[in-house]
């Protein structure tokens, strides 16, 4: 083989290591697939007893084709999903993966992971199209599992955060949210984790903003549903422009590096913000050094900021394009440069960093 009039030598066993690599993405692509047809049809909840079923007893139970579902049944024991037991010809689900993949508030929950990837791939020749011109791609213009995934994949990590570790690791914010507070949610999506806001301090008074008109329906929808619509007030807005002043907290949950100008919204925060208020900046992991963030972690990261993080940030004015592995450094100069002059790394889990930005 030549390249650039230059003979390169072939590692016949680092093409091996690379192909078995290739191989083995290839079957969790193919997979991922039937991740989302088993979560839409009920199939994974089916099993979540963990008692081994039959593919004729598991079609029955949802109501679907026995020939499929035996078939997707080899297809998660290829998978390590499911187990098989040759002698019954029965299969099951262990209760880890019944925890990661039926149960909807678990830390664990996965699928709505695999519907963000859905919707990446449905959205794939916009995407390439913005490759070609530069362009952005605004988060409404993505397909609905975006929205939906997003809410399902996030809302765990708040339960079994938001109120026990990050609040509290902020100085005095748990205080006077419990007393009674003034709270705006920006970029708040479906409205997970204001609603949770909400229900663990029944004192304050919160306010939801996200551009997104679907999204902010949807979180209106979800605070009737959750009994909290009498202190939750959701509202079309973008992050440079939203109304109120005098809050106590104000909050961005993994949404900073999407924005177009997100020097500008740490600006409108400061205006908006007490004296003595809060900032709270939850962003995904990752280290300041690009190499340092090449890991399996970093590898779900960039990919989603390609299709999803650095688009909508190059659809807006200004266009910084952060990234979903922007750092703890690049997060610091922007909210230092709208007038904050504390900050510090509050809270930390393998997925997140959590900020704490003061006046």
């Amino acid at each position: 083989m030549a390249s650039s009039g230059t003979a390169v030598q072939i590692s016949e066993s680092k093409l091996n290591e690379f192909m078995g690599k290739a191989v083995m993405d290839m079957g969790a692509a193919m997979h991922a697939v039937l991740i989302l047809l088993g979560d839409r049809l009920g199939l994974y909840k089916a099993m979540a007893d963990t008692t081994p079923v039959t593919s004729a007893e598991l079609a029955i139970r949802t109501g679907t084709s026995e020939r499929y579902v035996r078939e997707w049944l080899n297809a998660n024991a290829a998978s390590g999903y499911v187990t098989y037991d040759s002698a019954s010809g029965t299969y099951s689900l262990p209760p880890e993966q019944a925890l990661a993949l039926a149960v909807e508030n678990s830390p664990a929950f996965l699928p709505g992971a695999f519907q963000i990837i859905s919707s990446c791939f449905n959205d794939a020749g916009k995407i390439e199209e913005a490759f070609r011109t530069g362009k952005g791609v605004g988060w409404h213009e993505h397909h609905h599992d975006l929205f939906h995934g997003t809410e399902r994949f996030f809302r765990p990590s708040y339960i079994a955060n938001l109120t026990s570790s990050w609040i509290p690791a902020l100085e005095g914010v748990e205080e006077k949210l419990r007393a009674g507070a003034k709270v705006a949610d920006i970029g708040c999506g479906l409205g997970a984790s204001t609603v949770l806001m909400a229900k663990t301090y029944p004192k304050s008074e919160f306010f939801g903003f996200d551009y997104h008109s679907g999204s902010i329906e949807l979180a209106q929808q979800a605070a009737k549903r959750e009994g909290v619509a009498d202190r939750i007030h959701f509202e079309v807005a973008s992050a440079k422009e939203f109304p109120g002043h005098g809050y106590d907290f104000v909050a961005f949950f993994d949404c900073l590096h999407d924005m177009g100008d997100p020097a500008g919204a740490s600006s409108h925060v400061r205006s908006v913000l007490k004296p003595d208020g809060t900032w709270m900046i939850v962003e995904p992991f990752a280290e300041d050094a690009t190499e340092a963030n090449h890991n399996p972690v970093g590898r779900i990261f960039y990919s989603a900021s390609t299709m999803l993080c650095v688009p909508a940030s190059m659809s807006q004015e200004v266009g910084a394009a952060l990234g979903a592995q922007a750092g703890e450094s690049r997060i610091r100069d922007v909210v230092t440069s709208g007038g904050f002059s504390r900050f510090r790394r509050a809270a930390e889990t393998p997925f997140n960093l959590v900020f704490e930005a003061r006046p």
